[in-house]
């Protein structure tokens, strides 16, 4: 990759790249070696945040961070955006992972009915800038209710307060349950589940590989799993679709650098069709779970699904999302979705493609 920019500021500083620690072609590319930091034939190199110790950890999910990328859920790249961030997105992704509304089998919770009037857990962790739990509860509620025609009037939401993430990161244990954003996965809905065996609760919220875990561990049931429902509304939440983004200077100063980056992404996404056995190892690894739990909560044909694409269908999910935080309070301010996309890298990269296939 070679600069189009005057600027020197490329040659004497990386740029970044944060994931978060699920199902991303991003995290990949990553795996495949594909990312590693080296310096190009120009001097650029693209290293991970996650070894940097120079830099506040908060930036991750705030994009305070110049000369960086993203990919990771909806709800931090889009708290950035409303409160400011100059950021662009310039792909999704969108892999559909198991999202449990669970009970306990005592309760005589069977169904998404049976919730009428009952107490739901909604996690609050009232350090976090960005309260990403406590939103993706919600918004998994809010849709599974809906199937039955009800709203949060019918129930009964119930704070249940959580440790924050950083408090978590700071006490986890190393081993097989730490995930590669430091944290420890065990620790996620501790809250939530404790506060349902307790009997505070009726009912919580759990998604992924995780979440079917928690599921085994405190012997809840599975009142519903919207997380492979036909419509794609009721799916839609904090990783479905999930942006990759990029700090709007990067991309102004040093297009081809994004392409060519945003051109790793895309072919890592490409690889894992043909190469599904290895990709669930590698989402084994970000995940921080084992095999049997990442194919259960991202089914059979998760390998297929780790394009990107700025289809309408994910544009569309993506703004009535956004416009679901905005309307309970997690947004500060509204802003337009699709003002905050550029489409012309991800353009510039399948153009080869579409030529050869016209």
């Amino acid at each position: 990759m070679t600069s189009k920019s005057d600027s020197s500021s490329a040659h004497t500083q990386p740029l970044w790249y944060v994931r978060s620690p699920v199902p991303t072609p991003l995290g990949i590319a990553v795996h495949l070696g594909w990312l590693n930091g080296e310096l190009s034939a120009d001097g650029v190199a693209i290293r991970s945040l996650r070894d940097s110790t120079r830099h506040d950890r908060s930036s991750i999910s705030d994009h305070t961070l110049a000369q960086s990328f993203r990919q990771g859920g909806s709800i931090p790249a889009m708290w950035a955006r409303s409160n400011g961030a100059n950021t662009r997105l310039i792909g999704l992704s969108w892999v559909d992972e198991s999202q449990l509304i669970l009970a306990l089998p005592a309760s005589g919770i069977h169904s998404v009915a049976a919730l009428r009037g009952r107490r739901l857990a909604i996690p609050r962790r009232r350090a976090d800038r960005i309260d990403i739990f406590r939103a993706s509860a919600l918004r998994g509620f809010v849709n599974a209710l809906s199937l039955e025609g009800l709203s949060t009037r019918d129930v009964d939401l119930v704070d249940v307060e959580a440790r924050t993430l950083q408090s978590v990161d700071a006490q986890r244990e190393p081993g097989q349950f730490a995930s590669p954003d430091g944290f420890s996965s065990r620790s996620l809905y501790a809250a939530e589940a404790a506060a349902l065996l307790r009997g505070q609760v009726d009912a919580i919220y759990v998604k992924g590989s995780t979440g079917l875990e928690i599921a085994q561990v405190i012997g809840a049931q599975v009142v519903i799993d919207i997380g492979f429902h036909p419509e794609r509304r009721i799916r839609n939440n904090n990783g479905t679709p999930r942006p990759l983004t990029v700090n709007a200077d990067v991309l102004a100063q040093h297009p081809d650098i994004v392409e060519g980056f945003l051109k790793l992404v895309v072919d890592a996404g490409e690889w894992a069709k043909s190469h599904p056995d290895e990709t669930v190892d590698y989402v084994t690894q970000e995940t921080a779970s084992s095999l049997e739990w990442v194919r259960t909560a991202y089914g059979p044909v998760l390998h297929q699904h780790l394009g990107v694409n700025l289809e309408a269908e994910s544009i569309a999910a993506l703004a009535e999302f956004k416009d679901f935080l905005y309307e309970w309070g997690f947004l500060e301010a509204d802003f337009d979705v699709a003002d905050w996309i550029d489409p012309r890298p991800l353009g510039a990269v399948l153009a080869p493609a579409l030529r050869k296939h016209a």
